[in-house]
């Protein structure tokens, strides 16, 4: 048990907050254990509710805790290390760590694509396409919110059923070679909905990813952008010298 050393030139915060990334490190505490309440926390190591709040929400910060709203405060779960060195699908990813990937369809339909879709996609306006929104899940978890455009001709016999599989394995299962794909990441905070079906506190850091995926013949296939929960992934570049 902590024992809180009040002349300590450490803030008293971050000796709580050091005691319970070492009960995490250690692997006292797992990946969705809950959390006593600031209350209990208070009660135990005789300190303000405020030093406690401020010593959970650096360790939600840092990915070590996550908080669900009427729910309490949980252990986070380990963080998925993605790769960014070759083209693979969120199901393919999932897959490979050995956890069952879900898409929950939020909508689906197609439109005429307008200025910016049309140019992210080097296709003519008013093109038909489709605008697929999913929330990625792993194990039950909700990972990521994607929005993706596919344009109709590429794909056109697409259901809402297909929509909820991986549209790669679909896409080269009727003939279609993906080749490569750019992406640009920029780091944000969630909004309320996001958050909300994130399972994730308004405000969190989450990462936004644009993508778009290319055909062996140079022809763009899909532009999508994807909210990634900062809690659960870190990715890895590789590069080489030029």
């Amino acid at each position: 048990m902590l024992e809180i050393d009040k002349q300590s030139p450490l803030p008293i915060y971050y000796q709580i907050e050091a005691y319970l990334k070492q009960q995490i490190d250690d692997g006292l505490l797992k990946p969705g254990d809950t959390l006593p309440s600031e209350r209990e926390f208070s009660e135990q190591f005789h300190v303000s509710r405020m030093t406690i709040r401020q010593a959970i929400m650096n360790l939600v910060n840092a990915g070590y805790l996550s908080r669900q709203k009427g729910r309490g405060t949980f252990v986070a779960s380990q963080k998925i290390a993605m790769t960014l060195s070759g083209l693979t699908s969120f199901s393919e990813e999932i897959k490979h760590r050995g956890m069952r990937p879900l898409s929950r369809l939020l909508s689906y339909e197609v439109i005429p694509a307008t200025d910016r879709i049309a140019q992210q996609l080097s296709i003519p306006n008013q093109t038909p396409v489709y605008e697929m929104k999913r929330l990625r899940l792993a194990d039950d978890h909700p990972l990521a919110l994607e929005t993706a455009y596919i344009p109709v001709h590429l794909l056109p016999d697409l259901t809402q059923d297909d929509a909820t599989g991986s549209i790669y394995a679909y896409a080269e299962q009727h003939g279609l070679r993906l080749k490569n794909a750019t992406q640009t990441l920029e780091a944000r905070s969630a909004g309320p909905e996001e958050a909300k079906l994130l399972t994730i506190s308004p405000n969190a850091p989450v990462l936004l990813i644009d993508q778009r995926t290319y055909l062996e013949n140079g022809d763009m296939f899909e532009y999508s952008r994807s909210l990634f929960r900062g809690d659960s992934y870190s990715f890895t570049v590789a590069m080489d010298r030029i």
